[in-house]
Formats: C-alpha cells, sequence, structure tokens
C-alpha cells in the first residue's frame, strides 16, 4: 500500500507564529488556499482509494481541496489532531517563551520529557495518532493509495514511529506546510519512508517552505 501522510497548510495564525493546538478552529488563509491547491494539483494523477484527515478545519479544508468525482469520500478521526497546546493556545509563540521560558526550552530540546500547560504530551499525541494512522490503512490493497492529512505535531509522531525514532527526535525533520510524506508498504508495521517533507510543488529543489510549526 502507499500511504501519503500530508500537512494541512497555512493558516493566518501558522504566519502569525501562535499556537492554534485544538481548541481554535482557525480555517486556511487565503495564502493556506493557494498551497492546498498546489498538494491537490501534484496529487491529480493519483488514484485515492481513501481520505482521512482531522476534524479540525484547516486539515479538512486542505483534503477537500484534493478531493475528485474518483476519489473516496472524506473521513475524519479525531485521533489525527494536533497535539492540545493547552495554556499556550491563542497565544504567539514569543508570549509562551516569555511566560513559559523553562517549559518551552524543555519541549525543544527534550520534548520527550515535556506534558504541555493542561495539554499532551508527544507520548499521548502517539498513544492516539498511531491507532488513527492504522484505521486510516485497514484493508488497503497491495496497490492502493491513501491521503492522510494530519497535523504537525501528529505527523512527527506517527513519523517517529514508521522511522524507529524515539521521541526524543520529534524535531529532527522538518513538516512544511503540505508536505506530502509517501509511505510504502504492506502494512502499518511495515513501511518504508519513500520521501520526507516534500513540498517541491511550493518551492524548487534545494529551496525550502517556510516552516511554522505551531
Amino acid at each position: 500500500m502507499r500511504v501519503i501522510l500530508a500537512r494541512h497548510a497555512e493558516t493566518d495564525w501558522n504566519t502569525e507564529g501562535r499556537y492554534q493546538g485544538q481548541t481554535f478552529d482557525i480555517p486556511l488563509s487565503i495564502l493556506g488556499r493557494t498551497q492546498a491547491q498546489a498538494m491537490a494539483s501534484r496529487l491529480v494523477s493519483v488514484p485515492l482509494a481513501r481520505v482521512f484527515t482531522s476534524p479540525l478545519l484547516r486539515a479538512r479544508q486542505t483534503a477537500q481541496m484534493v478531493l475528485r468525482k474518483d476519489t473516496a469520500e472524506l473521513q475524519t478521526d479525531a485521533g489525527l489532531m494536533e497535539i492540545a497546546h493547552g495554556k499556550w493556545e491563542g497565544h504567539l509563540d514569543a508570549d509562551v517563551c516569555a511566560e513559559y521560558p523553562e517549559i518551552r526550552r524543555a519541549w525543544r530540546e527534550t520534548p520527550h520529557l515535556v506534558t504541555l500547560p493542561e495539554g499532551e504530551s508527544f507520548a499521548e499525541v502517539m498513544a492516539r495518532a498511531w491507532p488513527a494512522f492504522c484505521r486510516a490503512c485497514e484493508g488497503l490493497g497491495e496497490e492502493d493509495s491513501a491521503l492522510i492529512v494530519s497535523h504537525d505535531g501528529a505527523n512527527r509522531a506517527i513519523l517517529c514511529r514508521v522511522l524507529g525514532l524515539s521521541l526524543e527526535r520529534v524535531w529532527s525533520f522538518r513538516q512544511a506546510p503540505t508536505c506530502l510524506n509517501l509511505l510504502e508498504g504492506p502494512d502499518p508495521e511495515h513501511l518504508a519512508v519513500v520521501r520526507l517533507n516534500d513540498a517541491t510543488h511550493l518551492t524548487p529543489l534545494f529551496g525550502e517552505v517556510v516552516h511554522r510549526r505551531l
């Protein structure tokens, strides 16, 4: 099976550097819609047997851009939602750094040891995102392709599992807006990473889309 694990396109809050998490259901920005359309154009010739997405608006809007008459209906799974940023949600990263300097520093340096204030840890994200990923893959045939649209934090947890990395390494790769992570294999436990953070529909080879996590 082939699984395309994508990140949603940009919102205005991504541009501002504001934590979104789960509480605020922010739509795509004008730029984000352009990014999502570019991703859709990239995938226009790919037959999709299944399309799964986080229920959050920014992920659903991104996935809806890809839907065609020959594409399976969109399905949502709450397990694919972004990491809950808790008290940080709705706040600029600069303000979080000022108010929670030690936790913010630890989250970047030792992310596997941190639970965000009134939010989640990456271990908790893994505990819900990986089963959701497996549900999205269930029953796919050898030649079937599925699109899963999720978020920066959830994608990182899933990719760490696929790559056999500790969550300590969760920041060791990037997830640009509408990036495509192409995974192939017989089942979720035996996937090879064919492409990682591929956003060449937005930028030339060796260029880089501005990476705004949050």
